[in-house]
């Protein structure tokens, strides 16, 4: 079973993560990139004119796009793992996962990891006014396992009261609310903010859509060697 689950997680993690890599490559690092500029003081609200990103970093490097590109996969690679853990749970259960199963898996891990922690932390550009990193992290841990406690009861549930937990536990945090700053403050303008944030979030759902579909291919793939 751990052979199973270690090799369908390294498979889908991997090439998930390299795929997510490109897509950040393309989509997200040249608005963060863009916003580093406002936090160096290098462009300012109103002032000099707004230039791309390429531009003033001589666009691609090797070195540093590479080190994206493995922490990328490394990080998906973590999430497969948790992925498929839960996959071989659900097993046990009498649930056959597929690669068309694992797709809603995948968007059921989007949502835990970062579409519910993002409703109060969205993904923030650098030079952002921010709290106690410590608070942020408790808050977005707490957030993240209550979301994935919830969605595992929406889904296997067998009783009106598991489907009422699960409303409780997605909304807690929220209720609670996200540690904010006493004021809001930023070095980068507000549409390159949103945009940051929106194409992170965008960028994560085709991954986990990715990681989910790969790790029910793989898992699926597994069992039928195994059996043979």
């Amino acid at each position: 079973m751990f052979l199973r689950i270690a090799t369908s997680a390294l498979y889908a993690g991997v090439l998930a993560g390299l795929v997510a890599g490109v897509l950040q490559l393309v989509f997200v690092q040249p608005i963060l990139l863009h916003a580093e500029l406002y936090e160096l003081g290098e462009l300012t609200h109103f002032g000099r004119a707004a230039v791309k990103a390429e531009q003033e970093f001589g666009g691609i490097d090797p070195a540093r796009d590479g080190l994206s590109m493995g922490v990328t996969a490394l990080v998906y690679t973590g999430y497969a793992f948790l992925l498929v853990a839960a996959m071989a749970l659900a097993t046990t259960r009498g649930v056959t996962v597929t690669a068309r199963q694992g797709i809603v898996w995948g968007i059921a891990g989007f949502i835990a990891v970062q579409l519910a922690p993002g409703f109060g932390l969205p993904p923030e550009v650098p030079g952002v006014g921010t709290t106690d990193v410590f608070i942020r992290q408790v808050w977005w841990f707490s957030t993240t396992g209550a979301a994935a406690v919830a969605l595992w009861l929406i889904a296997f549930g067998r009783h009106w009261a598991h489907w009422v937990l699960a409303v409780v536990l997605l909304a807690v945090p929220h209720v609670i609310g996200a540690p904010e700053p006493d004021y809001f403050a930023g070095s980068a303008p507000p549409e390159l903010a949103s945009l940051f944030a929106s194409r992170a979030l965008g960028v994560g759902l085709a991954a986990w859509v990715m990681v989910g579909a790969l790790a029910g291919y793989f898992w699926n793939r597994n069992a039928g060697e195994n059996a043979g």
